[in-house]
């Protein structure tokens, strides 16, 4: 448990005390983060795998969408609840359990013997990620005082960074290697002794806390807040396929009808029972607030570009998934390089002004690639010095950013504001996908593949992740330049 008592690492004046520190706290941390690369991974690995499960299981292409969307579906419903579950039964318990029940399912993905076994095992995996997911910023949290968490942080962002961009090349690696005759199954199998070492380490080394007066579990706002994210998730990512029906319009505008529903009724259960499912007090933080907008802009557009590339690449170009992942090799380079000089060194020195120059960067970057783009006999060389670009400003503002949203969230509130993040990078992360997605493949339509038909559609695309960076740089104005780092614990 947190406790207010002064302790090693606590500063001057302050009440936090770290519930783990020395060699304890540093295989603490290399457990948690194992974890969360284990399901950043597995988020951005299964699309290369694809076509072979379908090739071997069969069924429908709608089915074999739903391999990868209902994973995306369950870890996006069950984020806020998983992250106060931890808050109120402990966030080492949670992540343990999260963790044995990732493994399983991940076991059951690989042994599964047709479509509907596997869907069902990938919906376990998004409920026990969203268990998971949750604890290891909670974790942090409770270790490092909000003054010192930049180079854990750090780190965090500079694995989101490298499964972002390495999960393609090692799905395929995985897959076209066959190994041990297991094709696409080790994509998941991989997972097994990861997640059991995880295990074995986590419940020896993880210390265990809980937010003081954490209550009982608010069942009526898990059920409005799964609601509203049920009606606005889901046809985000069936919405492409379908061709845009006017039910996935309906559904998006009804989840925030509801969404208002759930404000009104945790607004009530603060007043009345406390224990809200999600702490609204937490919003009266301007880098709290500020950073959630900035994170669903940037995921939006960097995630949605992410897939726009990838598809221009092999469906364009014609690059095999191999080549189209190793071309992403510069962005994934710089990622984990500039995530720790941007946390570690720079965001405690200058603040706001690194995450301002990471998007600048990155806007910089999809203008080169419309210039790289339209010069033609676009190569992997071609495109080294716009990913480049974009990848040292990617991890410009994937790590300072977290520690910024974060630094000001009392340690009791940690769950809750790990859930809520979490939770908005996954919508961001979905409404980038739908709406660059939908706009780069209604410029190309039935297009013969080439650079020619798909070059323009690209550049034109490019300019919509382009926006979405100016107006997260927009947005870091609403944070002060600053955080002030209260080490509170209430």
């Amino acid at each position: 448990m947190v406790t207010t008592a002064p302790g090693p690492g606590a500063g001057p004046g302050t009440g936090f005390v770290p519930s783990a520190t020395g060699r304890r706290r540093s295989i603490a941390l290399f457990v948690v983060l194992l974890a969360m690369f284990m399901d950043l991974l597995d988020n951005t690995i299964i699309n290369v795998a694809l076509p072979s499960i379908h090739k071997e299981l069969g069924g429908s292409y709608s089915a074999v969408q739903w391999i990868a969307a209902g994973y995306t579906l369950a870890f996006a419903l069950a984020l806020i609840t998983g992250s106060r579950l931890g808050d109120i039964l402990g966030r080492r318990r949670l992540f343990l359990i999260g963790t044995a029940g990732f493994t399983v399912a991940s076991a059951l993905c690989g042994a599964s013997r047709s479509g509907s076994e596997l869907i069902s095992a990938r919906v376990l995996q998004g409920v026990t990620a969203a268990l998971m997911v949750p604890q290891v910023l909670a974790v942090v949290q409770t270790m490092y005082a909000p003054r010192d968490r930049g180079k854990a942080v750090g780190m965090f962002g500079a694995l989101a960074g490298m499964a972002t961009v390495g999960g393609p090349i090692l799905g395929a690696l995985l897959t076209s290697g066959d190994i041990a005759g297991l094709g696409w199954r080790s994509v998941f199998l991989v997972n097994v002794p990861v997640g059991i070492l995880a295990l074995v380490l986590g419940a020896r080394y993880l210390p265990e806390s809980k937010a003081p007066r954490a209550g009982r579990l608010d069942l009526a706002g898990v059920a409005l807040s799964a609601l509203a994210l049920l009606l606005l998730v889901l046809p985000l990512i069936k919405g492409q396929d379908l061709g845009w029906p006017a039910w996935t319009f309906v559904s998006m505008a009804g989840s925030l009808v509801v969404l208002a529903a759930f404000v009104a009724q945790q607004r009530r259960r603060t007043r009345t029972a406390g224990s809200p499912l999600v702490e609204l007090g937490l919003f009266r933080h301007r880098s709290f607030a500020g950073g959630l907008l900035v994170n669903l802009l940037f995921m939006g557009g960097a995630i949605g570009f992410f897939l726009v590339l990838t598809v221009f690449l092999q469906t364009g170009l014609g690059f095999s998934v191999l080549r189209s992942g190793l071309t992403g090799i510069p962005w994934g380079l710089l990622v984990p390089v500039f995530a720790g000089v941007g946390a570690g060194v720079l965001a405690p020195r200058l603040g706001r002004p690194v995450l301002q120059l990471g998007l600048v960067l990155d806007i910089v970057a999809m203008l080169v690639l419309m210039w790289t783009v339209g010069r033609g006999d676009v190569t992997s060389v071609a495109l080294v010095p716009a990913l480049a670009i974009g990848g040292a400003g990617m991890g410009l503002v994937v790590a300072p950013l977290l520690d910024f949203t974060l630094a000001d969230v009392p340690v009791a509130d940690a769950g809750s504001a790990s859930g809520l993040y979490n939770t908005v990078q996954q919508i961001g992360s979905a409404l980038g996908v739908a709406g660059l997605g939908a706009f780069f493949l209604g410029r190309t339509g039935h297009a013969v593949p080439g650079a020619t038909a798909f070059g323009p559609a690209f550049q034109h695309t490019l300019w919509l992740p382009g926006g979405a960076f100016a107006a997260a740089l927009a947005a870091t104005f609403l944070m002060p330049r600053h955080a002030a780092h209260h080490d509170d614990v209430a």
